[in-house]
Order: structure tokens, then sequence, then C-alpha cells
């Protein structure tokens, strides 16, 4: 491996860092100004540069510049004691690995370096050919009923009702729908029913004649006419307004309407797909919604499942999303580790496909390396959700009894604890006594079977990153937060306890 190169004039950073990073059996190289580093870059090149910005001779920021023109794929940290806005700025603009406000803690330093060395690695590797993506990714068996069912559709024009909650891919679907469907070579026109002021609906929809309302200037022709040929998606058809419903119902039995002020009935012939998120038998019973209209709709309905559902999805989806971001925002695409990927499998994703594509957006801008590890994740992926897995019901001790252990490990997940493998108090072992470390085994190998029975996803890696929670935490507990001190009792490194903290998500407790 090539060396970690820095660039300070400062001395005793120059050595701080050394000296960290050669414990770290880390090769090390160090200068004192940028004119230096860009003539030794004529004859060879670090795994990773760190570099001041402000140093005689020259900025870190022109460094920067000077080394991502030649060579793009090295990761530079930029150092500061200067930490304002338009520093970091300017240091993510250049394209920096990441940004060190100074003074730093040197631990988390070496494992920022840590990380840029494992990326530059990574980058190193020639990557396969990214395969074509298919238009809808889905390898769960709820998503597979859906592949069936569009390839059913195929050779239909029959109106069909998505169903499924809010963010759950239902313009997709119905995109799907229509171009697998012998209207194909016709438009695709969508329009959400919800986000259009009721006034404005019945214009957008069925158009409207010269002088039909103040500001109609001239005629237009609405959503009816424009998918003439092919296919209109009504989206959220729960909410529209009762009377356009009417006017709906309408157009879905003869296929005949009028614009907004017009006198001379038009003809459109469109194949209707409606979508919602709503309940719409309990509409139709609590009578804003109407009957007629629901069955006409109602001819073949097609549920998607919630992301939560279908959960083995959210790997493939993930990847999908961060080269789509990647290619929308013009940059390099992420990766993302399985640490990383097994956290995401945990949460419930109540804005389903949506949010987890928003969530990709975030990491693409905010994730400081291109390969993203669970740490990298938003603030709310950090601390234990209550809703990862649902609290199971245990039976109430009898009076003045110690729980059993199994059922302290749910109580604690039912809290949203996040260390559920905390046992009770170690006593000593009576004569012929069961010993104390069965009792935690045990619970633990109950959490275990518990887990796989219920098919749950990265069995291994949950229940071993709560028990090196648990030890990390007790060690720290005893020694009142010194971390040196708790590694040397657990017989690991110092370097190790601060990473398993960070990975952990300790540091807030």
């Amino acid at each position: 491996m090539k060396p970690i190169w820095i660039v300070d004039d400062d001395q005793s950073i120059r050595f701080v860092l050394e000296k960290a990073l050669t414990r770290e059996e880390f090769v090390v190289r160090s200068f004192t100004n940028p004119r230096d580093v860009l003539a030794a870059l004529e004859d060879d090149l670090p795994q990773v540069l760190v570099s001041d910005i402000r140093m005689p001779g020259g900025s870190g920021i022109d460094l920067l510049t000077k080394i991502k023109a030649k060579h793009r794929d090295l990761p530079v940290i930029i150092m500061t004691a200067y930490s304002d806005l338009d520093s970091a700025v300017s240091a993510f603009q250049g394209g920096a690995f990441d940004y060190l406000p100074k003074p730093f803690d040197v631990p988390k330093a070496v494992d920022l370096i840590r990380r840029a060395v494992e990326e530059s690695l990574h980058e190193g590797q020639a990557e396969a050919a990214v395969a074509q993506v298919p238009e809808i990714l889905g390898q769960a068996p709820a998503m597979q009923d859906v592949f069936r069912a569009i390839g059913r559709l195929s050779q239909s024009i029959v109106t069909v009702l998505i169903t499924g909650e809010s963010g759950s891919g239902k313009e997709l679907v119905a995109n799907a729908l229509h171009k697998h469907s012998q209207r194909a070579s016709g438009p695709f026109v969508a329009i959400n029913t919800a986000a259009i002021p009721k006034d404005l609906l019945e214009s957008e929809l069925f158009g409207h004649e010269r002088g039909a309302f103040t500001g109609a200037q001239t005629t237009r022709r609405g959503r009816f006419e424009q998918a003439d040929g092919g296919t209109l998606f009504l989206d959220e058809i729960g909410d529209m307004p009762f009377d356009l419903q009417t006017r709906l119902l309408r157009v879905l039995a003869d296929g005949q309407f009028y614009r907004v002020g017009g006198h001379n009935p038009m003809r459109s012939n469109v194949r209707v797909i409606a979508a919602t998120h709503q309940d719409l038998e309990e509409r139709v019973k609590a009578g804003s919604f109407r009957e007629d209209l629901f069955h006409r709709l109602n001819v073949i309905r097609l549920r998607l499942p919630a992301l939560r559902e279908r959960q083995e999805d959210i790997p493939s989806l993930t990847r999908f999303f961060l080269q789509k971001s990647a290619r929308e925002l013009g940059v390099d695409g992420k990766r993302i580790t399985e640490a990383a990927l097994a956290r995401l499998m945990q949460f419930d994703f109540p804005g389903n496909v949506r949010q987890l594509e928003n969530i990709c957006h975030w990491l693409t801008v905010m994730a400081p390396a291109q390969l993203v590890d669970a740490k990298d994740l938003p603030p709310e992926f950090q601390q234990r959700q209550a809703s990862v897995r649902p609290a199971v019901a245990t039976p109430a001790p009898h009076a003045g009894a110690e729980p059993a252990p199994e059922a302290s490990v749910r109580a604690a997940d039912a809290a949203g604890a996040t260390e559920p493998l905390a046992a009770a108090p170690l006593a000593p072992t009576p004569a012929g006594a069961e010993p104390a470390s069965a009792g935690w085994l045990s619970g633990l190998e109950q959490e275990a079977r518990q887990m796989l029975r219920a098919g749950e996803p990265m069995v291994w890696d949950t229940l071993t990153r709560r028990f090196e929670g648990q030890l990390i935490h007790a060690a720290l507990e005893i020694t009142r937060g010194r971390r040196i001190e708790a590694a040397q009792k657990l017989g690991i490194g110092r370097n190790t306890i601060t990473r398993k903290i960070q990975e952990l998500g300790l540091e807030e407790k």
C-alpha cells in the first residue's frame, strides 16, 4: 500500500499524526508546504493525502484543486483551524473526501484516514459492468405476484384499480401496465387528483372553452383528450370531489364528456388506470365516494405491498437509487456496506420506496466516503427504533419474582433499548445450581430462536452488535467512561473500541 501524505506547516500536527498512523502500521510521509507536494506528485502518488487549509506558500484548497485535476480518485482530507462555512463549502466543492476541523480527536482522525484508505483501495479495483436494471425491482413473493398480474393484463385494456400505501410505487406500476399493453404507442398521461384545487380539477380533466371562466383566454384540451388512444392514470382517486365523480362516471360509461363551458359532446378513447392509498369501501360506506363509480373502477384490483412487506428487496433498491441519484447529480455513484444494508432492512419505512429513494439522495450528498457504512446513515437510523420488530407479549412475573432473561430481552426491545442483552446482576452460584452465565446464554439462545423462527434477516449481525454493545457499555460504566482503560479490561485495542463505539452508536449515551 502507498504511504499517507501529511501536509501541514505545524510541526506538532505532523508529529501527532505521524505517530498515530505509524502505530496503525501505515507508512507516512510529511510535507510542510504545497509546493513540495506538487513536486513529489511528479514521481509518486499517496494512498491518501491529508492537508492543512492555510499554509505559507500556498492554500490547501488550491492544492486540492490541482490534485483533483490530475488524480480525480485520490482521497484528500482537508484540515483547518478556521472552521468556517466558506472553508467547509470550498473543501467539499473541490472534491475533498472529508473536512477535519482543528483541534481534532486523534483516534477519530485516524479512523477517518483509515476509511479514506479503504475507499482508495476499493476505487483501485475494477468494478464489474452494471447490468441493465429492470423497470421495476422486486424479488419478494409479493412483488412477483404484481409482475404476474402485469403480464396477464398486457393483452387487455380493462380498467385497473391500484391500491397501496403512499410512496409504494403506484405510478410506476401504472406506467408498466401502459408500456406492456396494446396502447404502448399512445400517450401515458398522469394526474394527481388530490394535488389540484377543486375549482381547477374539472378543467384539468375535461378541458375548457375560451371564455368559460375568468382567465380562460384560449380553448384548452383536458387530460382525457390528451390521453386519446393511450392511458390516463388518475392518482389518489379517493380524494376526488364528489360532484366530479359523477362526470367521471359518465366518461367511463360511454366515453363522452363536455369541456367546461362547452356545448358539443367530446369523445375520447382512453384506458383508465386509477390508484389510491385509501380504503374506497370505507369511503363508500361514509358517503364520500360513489358506489357506482367504485364498481366501475374496481374491475381489476392490483395491490402493491408496502416496503416493510418486501424487505428482501431493500438491498437491490438501495443500490439502484444510489446509482440513479449519482447520475442525476453528476457525481460518482456510492456503494454501501452489508452493515448499512442490515440497518436499513430493520427500518419500518413508513414512507415506503419513496422514503428509501430520498434517503439514497441524502447519502449521495451527505455521506463522506464513497463506501457508505452504517454510521453514515441519517440520524433516524442511529437509534434503535421501537418499530424495528414488534414487541412480543410475555406473561407477567409472579409478585417478587425476577423476570426471566428472555423476558428482559423482549421488554428491552419493546422499549426501544439499545442494550437488550442486559442480564441480571451475577450472584454467587449456590452449590449444585446452574452457573450464573447460563442465565444470559439461555436468554441469548431464546432470542436467537425467536428471530430465526420469525425469518428475520441478518440474525448473526444483529445479535453480534447487541453483544458487543453490551460489553463495551459495561466496561465504560466500570471505568467511568475512560476508553483506554475499558479497552484494556476487554482485551481489545484503543482504536478498536473507538471504532466500535462509533459503529454501534454508543457515543450519545
